[in-house]
This record gives structure tokens, sequence and C-alpha cells, in this order.
């Protein structure tokens, strides 16, 4: 209970921070949503003052964060400046793809790092280990966003054979199989991009360890023991990267959910990546804070569950 209790303290603690923070940073901006005329460029100085008081925004920082805090706990994040839409309303219809796309992706890497990282070091300096090497070290160098314009260019361009942008097309059925089969047929490149772009830095971390543990003395006694490869990697190699991998998993949540907004935009994926890129550009401050708020406690929430997943498979780190 005292572990549930100081994970909940950390995380309000955080997301407290974060909010001032990103309030802080946004309110420094040297422009606005009035101010910048995206409304009405002709806008009058008399209707910009009256609508600046309508949202509050001619009332001292300190007022206005106080405000923001009370409505964020009652899950009001406020109204889009752009539409007049509920901004949690906003938010929540673009939360299941972003989702989707990164919990599927998160699958993979885990799946793929754990297979290649433990083949790799199994088969050390063989021809195999020299290629995966090499994946690794172009997976964590090239830029994401330099792989998703290649990846458009080639499947999407020139082969064709991939969908260029979008989840959906316009003409297949919601709910229907037809619907999610042709979802997945737009979600195979965006998720292979951060599949790629995730799998060098945890193939090549696991490899390290693993080959850490071939070198321990217990491992010599298993081998002593007449244990074939399978018992070895079921009863020793395996339990020690557990924990490993799913911190690992853990810290590299923040950088999938922000470069959810490079991707996004690049594949014109209605999510909450591509959400942020179009309210940035607006200077839509109440829905930025609020897709900076709930990507906070997504990525906190995460850390969290990890943490707990790593105190279930170590017990001793309570110790």
């Amino acid at each position: 209970m005292s572990i549930f209790f100081n994970k909940l303290l950390y995380l309000i603690i955080m997301l407290f921070t974060i909010s001032l923070m990103s309030f802080i940073v946004i309110n420094l901006a040297p422009s606005s949503f009035f101010a910048s005329g995206e409304l009405n460029p002709n806008i009058t100085s008399e209707n910009m003052e009256h609508l600046q008081e309508i949202y509050g925004l001619n009332k001292p920082l300190y007022i206005q964060f106080y405000s923001w805090i009370i409505n964020i706990v009652q899950l009001d994040f406020g109204i889009s400046f752009s539409n007049g839409e509920m901004v949690k309303e906003k938010i929540i219809s673009r939360i299941p793809v972003t989702l989707t796309i990164n919990v599927i992706a998160i699958f993979f890497i885990f799946i793929l790092s754990l297979w290649l990282g433990i083949k790799s070091a199994l088969m050390e300096n063989t021809f195999f280990d020299k290629i995966v090497g090499q994946i690794t070290i172009f997976s964590f160098s090239v830029p994401s966003f330099y792989l998703a314009l290649m990846g458009v260019l080639i499947f999407c361009v020139n082969l064709e054979i991939l969908p260029i942008s979008g989840v959906h097309s316009g003409d297949v059925a919601k709910g229907s199989y037809e619907y999610y089969k042709d979802m997945a047929w737009h979600l195979i490149l965006p998720i292979c991009i951060i599949i790629f772009g995730c799998i060098g830095s945890l193939t090549l971390y696991i490899r390290s360890l693993t080959l850490e543990i071939l070198k321990t003395d217990y491992m010599f006694f298993a081998k002593s023991r007449g244990l074939n490869k399978f018992q070895i990697l079921r009863f020793y190699i395996l339990p020690n990267l557990y924990p490993t991998i799913v911190t690992l998993i853990g810290l590299s949540l923040p950088g999938m959910i922000g470069g959810s907004v490079i991707l996004e935009t690049i594949f014109g994926i209605d999510g909450m990546g591509l959400l942020f890129f179009q309210s940035a550009l607006s200077h839509d401050y109440p829905v930025i804070m609020g897709i900076l708020i709930i990507g906070a406690f997504l990525t906190l929430f995460g850390n969290i569950v990890a943490d707990l997943i790593l105190l279930k498979l170590n017990p001793n780190i309570k110790k």
C-alpha cells in the first residue's frame, strides 16, 4: 500500500510541476490566438479585449493558473479557441489512434529486440551478429522524420503499395471488418517507422546484458549440469533480462509519445500529435495545455505500471 501511495503522490507532484512549467512557457510566447489574427484578421481592439475577458485572459497569470488547475481537477480542460469545441472531447476523440499505434509498436519492439539481442549475443562475432550490429547503429543514427519521409517516398509514391496518409479510406463502413482491415493497412508504415527507430538501442542493450549473463559463474554451473540452450534461456537468461527490458520500455514512452507529433503530421494521422501541431500553429492554448497534461499523464502512468511490473518480477527491489 505504501508503494502505491508513493507512486500516486509522485504522479500528482509531477503533473502539477509539468502543468506549471507548461503554463509559464506558453504564456511567455510572443503572440496569442487573438493577437495573431487567427480568429479574424480585422478584429478591433475592443472586440479583442472583450474576447480576452470572456476567456479570462485579462486576469493576472496566477489567477488564470489557479482557475485552470481547479478546472483540471474537475476534468474540465476548457474551450478551444479555434472552434469553440470542448477541449476534453476534442482530445478524447484523438487518443485511441495515438494509443493504438504506440501500444502495437511497443509490443513488437519488445518481441523483436528480445529475439535479436539474445540471438546476437548467443552468436557473438558471427555474420548474424555483425548484421544486427549494423542494423542497430542505423536505427538510432537516422532521425525518425527522415525514415518517415523516405518510407512515404518509396512505398507510397514510387511503389504505390501503401496509403500515403490518413487512418482509413472514406468509402469503408465504420465498424466493419473491412474498416479495421483498411485501418491496419494505413497504419503499417507509421508503426514500422516507430519500431525501427526504437529497436536499435534496446537490442544493443539486451545483447550487452545477455553477454554479461553468459559470462557469469552460475551460467558455467548451468552448462556443467547439462542443461540445453532452451533451458538456459528460460531459467537463467530471460528472468535476468525482463526487469531491465520493462524499465527501458517505460523510459522510452516519453520519446514515443513525443515522436507522435512528427509521425502523425507527416502521415496525416488524426491523432493527438497532429492535433498538438495544428494547435501550436494556431496558438490554441487550451488544447495545447490539455494535450500536454494528458500526454504527461499517459507517460507517467506508463512508467508507474512499468515500475509495478518490475516490482512483481523482482520483489527484492522493495528491500
